[in-house]
């Protein structure tokens, strides 16, 4: 397979995965501001969104007042923030276009729809109370795009290439919102009364990060505390957007593609590496290390990772 098609293929899934991590981060903060105990919109909530999709510094050069308004235009239709929904859509559906003969029927049609219904729509009418509806919808989207993915691609290079990109973006998306939120995941708040600001940052997190039920299924006895909610999100490979889930898949589909050029290549050792970390670590040895010093570290090496695979493969 030539570089830029591998590219491609590992972009066209990032960038969808992209677009619905910034959609459920704005959805979690529309709904916190319309729950809040003050009935003020003091934009508590909003910061939230923004500084987990890593475009607070940006939105506020464009805007002067934090609000919903603002915050949703920017995330979801802004040309200007490289990570907003509209940008992202975008650029899946440009990778997808290039690689459009190597992709099946199924899934250029769920990528081109989404942004064709998209551009369609007029960001005057998604008014406050439209927005999680709207959200909703992409989030639909981007599900329906992994399922032409999962059941209609030949299990080949191409479709290595682009699992590779979905769990890349989905462990730096997991990574980055429990990095930012670091400081509720401490073990000295482990417990919190029911209406406490860090009650309500944990159940962000997991909503953040589509865990509040699965988190409940794991953990069935248990209250809402900051050490199972960090471990559950880290090193618990059965939930679908933990870390240790993102690299067993990264690790498994490497070794898939090792196989099949027959050379093993240095990103291949790279994705064992991480992943062997994320299981044998407990986490009470990350407490002692530092939450914080480990998730940056991990976010290096993910990108890390992202780098040797394009170096690896020749991407363009």
């Amino acid at each position: 397979m030539l570089g830029r098609t591998a590219s491609s293929l590992f972009w066209m899934s990032r960038y969808h995965e992209r677009a619905q991590n910034t959609a459920r981060l704005l959805d979690v903060a529309y709904r916190g501001a319309i729950m809040s105990h003050s009935g003020q919109e003091d934009g508590t909530h909003w910061t939230f969104a923004l500084a987990n999709s890593g475009t607070e510094s940006g939105f506020h050069e464009k805007y002067d007042e934090l609000n919903g308004r603002n915050v949703s235009t920017y995330m979801v239709f802004s040309k200007d923030n490289p990570a907003s929904v509209r940008n992202s859509l975008e650029l899946a559906r440009n990778n997808a276009r290039a690689v459009r003969t190597g992709i099946t029927a199924e899934l250029w049609e769920a990528i081109n729809t989404t942004w064709i219904d998209f551009i369609d729509v007029n960001p005057q009418t998604i008014t406050h109370e439209k927005l999680p509806e709207f959200l909703a919808w992409v989030n639909q989207r981007a599900h329906l795009f992994r399922g032409a993915l999962l059941n209609t691609v030949l299990r080949d290079d191409g479709y290595c290439f682009s699992q590779m990109g979905n769990f890349v973006e989905r462990a730096d998306n997991t990574a980055r919102v429990l990095n930012t939120q670091y400081t509720a995941l401490l073990p000295d708040i482990d417990i919190a009364d029911d209406g406490s600001k860090e009650r309500y940052q944990w159940s962000a997190i997991l909503r953040a990060l589509s865990g509040r039920r699965s988190y409940r299924f794991a953990y069935p006895n248990a209250r809402l505390k900051a050490f199972n909610i960090a471990e559950f999100l880290m090193l618990t490979k059965e939930m679908p957007r933990s870390l240790a889930h993102c690299y067993n898949w990264i690790a498994d589909t490497s070794e898939d593609l090792s196989q099949f050029y027959g050379s093993r290549e240095p990103s291949l050792d790279l994705a064992f590496e991480i992943s062997n970390t994320l299981l044998e670590k407990q986490m009470r040895d990350i407490y002692q290390e530092g939450l914080f010093e480990f998730l940056t570290d991990f976010i290096g090496k993910n990108n890390q990772f992202a780098k040797q695979l394009s170096e690896d493969y020749n991407f363009a």
